[in-house]
């Protein structure tokens, strides 16, 4: 299976290195960044913000970030509208949605569903992805959850995600 990441609005370079990562730990090659998440080596930065943000990532990432191809996307719905033309199924990863039908990670359902070239998408940290994007997404996927909390950390979700997906 083949996955691609979608970091969609996710506000702390923290939570963005670790998940690189996570992504890289896994095998994943190529992440992309939309909305207002913080750029890692964007030249479109003056180089004193550049380096901060770099830095800031660097912290978790530990070097995977130069490992994996990571481009930056400006209109992320119409990057997953060519994405799905060339064949990936778009996922969302959310939880606490009703109004559309959502798989468990690890259910034999989702097995049946998924296919091999995935994106991924991973919204904000707090509200998930944005709902602009959910008419493009072919099938939502959730973690269990058996704790009094309704959610984990995004980056704590991507990895249990991802290897769920995998297995």
């Amino acid at each position: 299976m083949k996955i691609t990441l979608v970091l969609d609005n996710i506000r702390s370079t923290y939570n963005v290195g670790a998940i690189l990562r996570t992504a890289e730990g896994f095998g994943i090659s190529r992440v992309i960044l939309s909305g207002y998440t913080p750029r890692v080596h964007d030249k479109n930065l003056l180089p004193h913000l550049r380096e901060k943000l770099d830095h800031e990532i660097h912290k978790t990432a530990l070097g995977a970030e130069d490992l994996l191809d990571i481009y930056s996307c400006g209109d992320i719905k119409k990057e997953l509208a060519r994405l799905k033309k060339q064949g990936s199924q778009i996922v969302g990863l959310e939880n606490n949605i009703t109004d559309v039908p959502i798989f468990t990670i690890g259910s034999e359902a989702l097995k049946k569903e998924l296919q091999d070239d995935i994106v991924l998408i991973l919204g904000e940290e707090v509200k998930g992805i944005d709902n602009s994007l959910y008419d493009i997404i072919d099938l939502f996927v959730e973690i269990p959850m058996v704790g009094k909390k309704e959610s984990f950390n995004v980056s704590v979700a991507t990895g249990i995600a991802i290897y769920g997906l995998l297995n």
